[in-house]
């Protein structure tokens, strides 16, 4: 039995150390798959129960040199416990090294106050073995592991110049007294009092890019007020049970996704769906948790609980969205693997041929430790998912939930969008546009095609049935009803069988006739789909009925705004080609394909992306979802069904179309700053390398670029969040 799950790791401080510890897990015969994110520090393990316990995987990680444990609630407040533990170490170590550094900074303006070497040597000591341990215990794993980490060069770096000191001293012993030597304990020490405030600094901007987490976490209420014999009661949402009736009052939360069953109310669902203005509620109508309750005292009947709401939905999507690694990261791994090692040699030359050179193997050693210092590989694994994780965060705030990171990457290079037409470009709520009956009066034409139509939620069948209701028509159940994919629907009444029909299926029934393929025709040319009633026994056709369905007033700017972004647009329908052509040149779309089967939807998106186009596919349906699951990106309209936000990498948490171009912004913003990102990781050391080795960058420079290349690598990233969406 295979099962996935979520564990947070300690100690981590680089890409090498996410290579190492994915490597250590994908070696067990148990484990399917292994993502770690250096960001969110959480590795996500799909795993056969059989082969490996969770236990297991804890013990795999532990092997690898670091601490894992199953993700929990906690850790957000065990992060700020961390961080200031981690403050107070810098405060300390910042004591201790300024005295170290205020006579380096002030020598040039005359002020010669050097402590002596003795205190020098009480002042680095603490700085290198107590503050500076974990880069000795995080650096003994990586050599256990036979692999390399930020830690290991720091260690070996800071090591290396406190070292040289120590001998320099031992050296110069018996002239202490009178004459101290250049000695670089305040090398070693400001090296790690710089990286430890980097970390600090780049642990802080981290929790940050999780903001819209913490803020989806916050919007449910702890508790909720139920009615139990007619007397409200007040529990802990943990103890709510369905079909509990939860009452709600003006300006509260709504606690839980439920059914309103008494009162009406309008409601803020922004936080949720990213929908600025108030929407309205009656009875009836679905309410989700986490929204508020504007103006209204109402009844909700609770209708999901736990991880089945709408909230914990959302947020589990973002979660995973931000856990699972982007398909540009690979690279940067390979990278990751082989650059401690290069590293190392790097330093190891620096020091040999500067000392042959030169005939000074101190500058060599120094030159070394800068080397050491100034390449950095924590930058490289910082770049891309801090990036995803602020622009899934900003995405799921304006309604758009990126199931993946490998969709938010894709989306970017989109070059087609294909539209389905109902429900997505038009309202979806079609109504009957005209009747046209042969033989029989138009009510009892109204009757009949109620009386089909009866059972089904398809959105033709609610305008069949809100008319025959609007004009007080009677209709009885049908005997059976029988769903004729892409053609129609075959029902018998009363013994007698009929078919509602799409044009299709009046050509393959061979039915004939002048009249009605002008009517369809010239309906057609209007933008109405029209269906035709057929008596099934004599194949004798009845009458039609043509249904008119409303274009969204955004579809228009949507198809603008995606052309803007050089983007075409192909609409995909089952409707008639009259129909799908006039909506299609209203709105200004490239490519029509109409009269579609539903299994032939997913046959047109594989034919664009044979021609080389990268497809994005639209839909809110059943019928939708193959053609969703076949596109290079599916997007799904949360209005729609379960099956096609299942199929899709996006979900549009309302069905605004607007939300499309939007979505395909925030993935190219997103992209656009992990390139950047890499660009600033690479550029550091690229530059900081060779300066270092050939002697213009001390360790301490060396450190402070280090530690502000990681920093700003995470600062980047947050500007992601200044990214505002089109439709607000």
């Amino acid at each position: 039995m295979q099962e996935t799950i979520s564990l947070d790791i300690k100690g981590m401080t680089c890409a090498s150390c996410v290579g190492r510890i994915e490597k250590v897990l994908k070696k067990d015969a148990g484990v399917i798959s292994a993502s770690v994110n250096l960001a969110t520090e959480k590795a996500k393990i799909e795993f056969e129960k059989s082969k490996i316990t969770v236990e297991g995987l804890v013990n795999l990680v532990k092997k690898a040199g670091y601490e894992a444990r199953i993700s929990s609630q906690d850790s957000k407040s065990n992060k700020e416990e961390q961080l200031k533990r981690e403050k107070n170490t810098i405060i300390l170590s910042s004591l201790l090294t300024l005295p170290l550094v205020l006579p380096m900074l002030l020598g040039p303006y005359g002020h010669e106050f050097m402590p002596s070497a003795w205190i020098q040597l009480l002042l680095a000591t603490p700085v290198q073995f107590y503050i500076g341990l974990r880069f000795y215990k995080s650096a003994w794993g990586a050599i256990k592991a036979r692999s390399g980490n930020m830690e290991l060069l720091v260690a070996i770096g800071t090591t290396a110049a406190y070292g040289l000191s120590v001998f320099l001293m031992l050296k110069n012993l018996e002239h202490l007294g009178h004459h101290t030597p250049h000695l670089y304990f305040e090398g070693s020490a400001v090296i790690i009092t710089l990286v430890l405030l980097g970390k600090y600094l780049e642990t802080k901007a981290k929790m940050q890019t999780s903001a819209a987490i913490k803020a989806l976490q916050a919007l449910q209420p702890p508790t909720a007020r139920i009615l139990r014999d007619n007397t409200e009661v007040t529990v802990a949402v943990e103890e709510l049970k369905l079909h509990d009736q939860v009452v709600i009052r003006p300006g509260e939360r709504i606690p839980v996704d439920g059914i309103l069953i008494k009162g009406n109310t309008q409601v803020d669902e922004s936080l949720i769906t990213g929908e600025s203005l108030p929407v309205d509620k009656k009875e009836g109508d679905k309410v989700v948790g986490g929204s508020i309750n504007a103006d209204g005292l109402i009844i909700v009947e609770v209708s999901a609980l736990g991880s089945e709401t709408m909230l914990s939905r959302i947020i589990r999507m973002v979660e995973d969205a931000q856990a699972v690694k982007a398909p540009i990261q690979r690279l940067v791994d390979k990278v990751s693997a082989y650059f401690v090692p290069t590293v190392l040699i790097i330093a190891v030359l620096t020091i040999v041929v500067t000392a042959l050179i030169s005939g000074n193997w101190e500058t060599g050693i120094i030159n070394g430790v800068a080397v050491l210092v100034i390449a950095c590989p924590c930058a490289l694994g910082l770049a891309t998912p801090t990036s995803i994780m602020v622009g899934t965060g900003s995405a799921a705030k304006a309604g758009i939930l990126i199931k993946d990171a490998e969709a938010l990457e894709v989306a970017h290079s989109v070059t087609t969008i294909a539209f389905d037409k109902t429900g997505t470009l038009t309202e979806g709520k079609p109504s009957i546009s005209k009747l046209i009956t042969y033989e029989m009066d138009q009510n009892d034409f109204l009757s009949l095609l109620a009386t089909i139509q009866s059972g089904s939620e398809h959105p033709l069948a609610k305008a069949v049935l809100n008319e025959a209701q609007s004009k007080n028509v009677n209709f009885k159940q049908p005997s059976s009803v029988k769903s004729l994919p892409g053609r129609g629907l075959e029902a018998v009444i009363s013994d007698h069988k009929y078919y509602l029909a799409n044009k299709r299926l009046v050509e393959e029934l061979n039915i004939v006739n002048d009249t009605y393929q002008s009517v369809a025709k010239d309906r057609e040319t209007l933008g109405e789909t029209v269906s035709f009633l057929i008596e099934g026994t004599s194949n004798k056709l009845l009458g039609v009925v043509t249904f008119k369905d409303k274009i969204k007033a955004s579809s228009f700017e949507t198809i603008r705004q995606l052309k803007s972004q050089g983007i075409k647009t192909l609409m995909l329908t089952g409707d008639n080609y009259g129909s799908a052509q006039a909506v299609a040149k209203e709105l200004g779309i490239d490519y029509v394909r109409a009269e579609v089967l539903p299994e032939h939807k997913a046959s047109v998106i594989m034919e664009f992306k044979g021609k080389g186009e990268v497809v994005g596919m639209v839909g809110d349906g059943i019928n939708d979802a193959p053609a969703l699951a076949a596109a290079d990106v599916g997007i799904a309209m949360s209005t729609g069904t379960d099956v096609a936000m299942h199929s899709s990498g996006i979900t549009l948490m309302r069905g605004n179309p607007l939300l499309i171009p939007d979505a395909i912004a925030i993935s190219r913003e997103t992209y656009k700053k992990i390139k950047q990102n890499l660009f600033w990781a690479f550029i550091y050391n690229v530059i900081g390398i060779p300066l270092a080795a050939i002697g213009y960058l001390n360790p301490v420079i060396a450190g402070a670029a280090m530690a502000f290349s990681s920093v700003s690598v995470v600062t980047n990233s947050l500007l992601l969040k200044r990214w505002k969406p089109l439709q607000k």
